[in-house]
């Protein structure tokens, strides 16, 4: 009895460490681009979907998170490389402006750092 509690103990933990500290390929959607601008809708429940957006370089780009989750782990996301730290209230459509002058990588993440996202600007 002693080691199935032992190796059921050793299997939560490596699913533990695996849930929050592990790299997951998410869903991966491109903006809609017209002449102006650029836009894609983040739905905020139990993570955020898509987790990785890609968006062209050097038209003004807006995130549109919806946040579904009554968690309060993600009632913020926060973009720590581009100074953003936006509320996101429960229900409702909050738009996040990215600037895209310079391509590269953008991570965010929620306001407990469980869980995370990425802009590709190309």
């Amino acid at each position: 009895m002693k080691v199935i509690t032992l190796i059921v103990g050793i299997m939560a933990i490596a699913f533990i460490a695996w849930w929050f500290l592990g790299k997951h390929d998410g869903n991966v959607e491109q903006a809609k681009v017209n002449s102006t601008n650029q836009t894609v809708n983040i739905q905020v429940k139990g993570g955020y979907l898509p987790e990785k957006v890609v968006l062209k370089k050097g038209v003004p780009a807006t995130l549109n998170f919806k946040r579904l989750d009554s968690s309060s782990c993600l009632d913020h996301v926060i973009f720590s490389d581009l100074g953003i730290n936006q509320e996101l209230p429960k229900g409702q459509v909050e738009q996040v402006k990215i600037d895209t002058s310079k391509a590269g990588e953008y991570d965010w993440e929620c306001s407990m750092n469980m869980f995370h996202g990425k802009v590709i600007v190309k």
